[in-house]
């Protein structure tokens, strides 16, 4: 009897020890669902933002062989590039479209950080975006060189819907080996291609109250080539001038109405284009002397030095325009747009009208904000003067 109930406790024991070796099991599976569960729906909410987006391994490994293998094939060149003694490196122009030129071996698109270049193999990017807008499904790689001398490489996905990025950059570190601090995946807010050819897209970006201050997700990239004579128009006659800091660009304006021009911000800018070189502060800061200041406004525009001294600030008791840094702090994103020439008139007589758009590519990300009108003579030394300008699509005020 006594061993009978001995058998009965250990029985009741056994399955006291099952019960709960399953309820703590169940337990661990409980929080093995809660816990996938929430993962899930952090996933689904990360997909929902759209940015820092799940990485596929197999991606993201041939987003990094790529970049390797590029920064390989142009390791020779940036060897030999003229980096300078300072910790921020940038390389020239020329350097920049040596690289260019090498990674358009590769057969993909290649675009550069320099104004008014062209995008090497643009014609396969055309037909992939183009086949977007049909809603064909696609993908294409795009490089781009820095300023460093670095690798960009974004590959575009569209799924007949949704247009997705994969964003990685290469960069040479100091031992002069390649270094990919980066890869991201995010998906495009919207995009759009326009009849000259810029690629504009707004990526999905933190937005606030997630973060105190505005992301910018904003992205431009031209596609179809300018041509050469546009680039050159580009170079010579508006790039130096810009949208910030002087108003001859963004006025309407001429020879018989000169007085809403701002003399005194002009100067330092065509003083850049002449010379080839930024203005001293210090040479202004004590006013710059009446013969340099009236001389090389002349050089450049259809004016008197009469009319000079009554449009600009000048010291009559001193005989110096004062000048000063402008603060630009009251121009918004339109300040930083770009000139570009896109079309070319000449006029009977001999002068010649630049159609010109204003590129920007913050926040708006527009490839015309303002259109305008720049009427320019040409001299046989290749010299020139503006002649006036007029504002033909867009409103400048709306953008300060």
């Amino acid at each position: 009897m006594i061993l009978k109930k001995q058998y009965v406790l250990l029985f009741m024991v056994f399955l006291l020890g099952l019960c709960l070796c399953f309820c703590k099991k169940g337990k661990e599976r409980q929080e093995t669902i809660l816990e996938e569960s929430t993962k899930s729906d952090e996933v689904a909410e990360q997909w929902e933002k759209g940015y820092d987006l799940p990485l596929d391994d197999r991606e993201s490994e041939k987003a990094e062989n790529d970049c390797n293998r590029v920064m390989t094939l142009i390791s020779d060149i940036y060897e030999n590039a003229e980096k300078g003694n300072s910790w921020n490196t940038i390389l020239s122009d020329e350097d920049i479209l040596k690289i260019q030129s090498k990674v358009k071996e590769t057969g993909q698109p290649v675009a550069t950080s320099i104004a008014y270049t062209n995008m090497e193999n643009y014609e396969k990017m055309d037909r992939f975006l183009k086949a977007c807008e049909e809603g064909k499904k696609g993908s294409m790689i795009v490089y781009e060189v820095h300023s460093d001398g670095g690798i960009g490489r974004n590959k575009f996905t569209f799924d007949g819907k949704e247009m997705y990025v994969l964003a990685a950059n290469a960069i040479w570190k100091t031992d002069h080996k390649p270094g990919i601090p980066y890869i991201s995946y995010t998906r495009i807010k919207e995009w759009n291609y326009t009849e000259k050819g810029w690629f504009g897209y707004e990526l999905c970006v933190p937005e606030p109250p997630e973060v105190s201050e505005i992301v910018d997700g904003s992205c431009l990239l031209r596609v179809k080539p300018m041509s050469t004579e546009q680039r050159e128009m580009s170079e010579k006659c508006v790039q130096g001038l810009g949208y910030q800091g002087n108003n001859l660009l963004c006025s309407n304006w001429d020879q018989e109405h000169m007085e809403e021009l701002d003399y005194n911000g002009i100067y330092e800018y065509l003083y850049a284009m002449k010379y080839q070189k930024s203005f001293d502060p210090e040479d202004g800061a004590k006013g710059i002397p009446k013969e340099e200041f009236e001389s090389l406004l002349m050089e450049y525009l259809p004016i008197t030095a009469e009319q000079i001294q009554e449009y600009a600030a000048f010291d009559q008791e001193n005989q110096t325009y004062t000048w000063e840094r402008k603060d630009d702090s009251d121009w918004t994103f339109f300040g930083t747009s770009l000139p570009e020439v896109t079309d070319i008139k000449k006029n009977q007589d001999g002068t010649v009208t630049l159609v010109v758009d204003a590129v920007c590519d913050m926040v708006i990300c527009d490839d015309a904000v303002i259109t305008h009108e720049l009427t320019v003579k040409f001299a046989e030394d290749g010299s020139f003067q503006y002649l006036g300008n007029k504002i033909r699509n867009g409103d400048v005020a709306r953008y300060k």
